[in-house]
């Protein structure tokens, strides 16, 4: 499932593969979309926004400037393959675009809010997310302040709300959350030093930008990654407890019971 730093890599292999290459095909297998013809405009470069990829494209005159947006969510991806290779990633019937260069075949599979608009309004498709964990402009004020605007909203719920920060999913959260010892259904509003959990989430994604193996513990090697996020039944790499876990939905939160105690709701 795509979070922050899995949806950067991806956009930098994109900007990579197809940054001031010259669109020789397109295919939009999106209904709104259908029949759009971007054949010779130029890749410009292709950014990350929380889980959202913006591509940005120049017209072949350098006149009209207009942004390709994907939104990934938890399914959504993109491969990039050299012409003539099989693409293999995913069934055909999930491919929802295609873009190709002389040197690169970028196939987008199971893409959610595909739009184009012109560049200038950019705003218009992710101006509603919250900073950025691995954007230029991250700012931990605002996501504080942001989150803090929902009190009684639980943590977990409140820290995968991508219009207060941008880029955390499941994973980050259920990690975060045990390493400041949180219990996931704090409200906002009793979680002691809000900013710190903030600042930690920002620095575990930050810290695996730019690989593709995400580690929270140290340690790359399978099975070790994790201190909570997918061990549900096995003991607490602190205490011993076994983790619980608990689904909604796509939203699933992993936590160790003891580590991690329900706040006291006597007072």
């Amino acid at each position: 499932m795509p979070e922050g730093d899995t949806v950067w890599n991806t956009a930098r292999a994109l900007h990579r593969a197809l940054s001031g290459g010259r669109l020789t095909a397109t295919d939009f297998r999106v209904p709104q979309l259908a029949g759009t013809d971007l054949v010779g405009w130029t890749v410009r470069d292709v950014v990350s926004r929380g889980k959202h990829i913006l591509l940005r494209l120049a017209d072949p005159t350098n006149a009209q400037r207009l942004t390709l947006h994907s939104h990934l969510r938890m399914d959504g991806a993109w491969r990039v393959y050299p012409p003539g290779a099989r693409w293999a990633a995913r069934p055909a019937h999930l491919i929802r675009l295609v873009l190709r260069t002389t040197d690169a075949i970028a196939v987008g599979y199971h893409l959610h809010e595909v739009a184009l608009a012109p560049t200038a309004r950019e705003d218009e498709l992710v101006g509603r997310l919250g900073p950025d964990l691995l954007g230029p402009d991250w700012d931990p004020t605002e996501a504080v302040r942001r989150l803090a605007a929902h009190p009684d909203t639980s943590i977990a719920e409140a820290l995968l709300d991508q219009s207060s920060l941008a880029g955390v999913g499941n994973l980050y959260k259920s990690e975060v959350l045990f390493l400041r010892g949180v219990h996931p259904w704090t409200p906002v509003n009793a979680v002691p030093n809000l900013p710190s959990v903030v600042a930690l989430a920002q620095r575990l994604l930050a810290a695996n930008r730019g690989r593709w193996v995400q580690s929270t513990t140290g340690s790359l090697h399978r099975g070790q990654t994790t201190y909570v996020y997918g061990r549900r039944g096995q003991p607490c790499r602190r205490c011993g407890m076994l983790v619980e876990k608990a689904e909604q939905d796509e939203r699933v939160t992993y936590w160790c019971p003891r580590c991690q105690p329900a706040p006291d709701r006597t007072h």
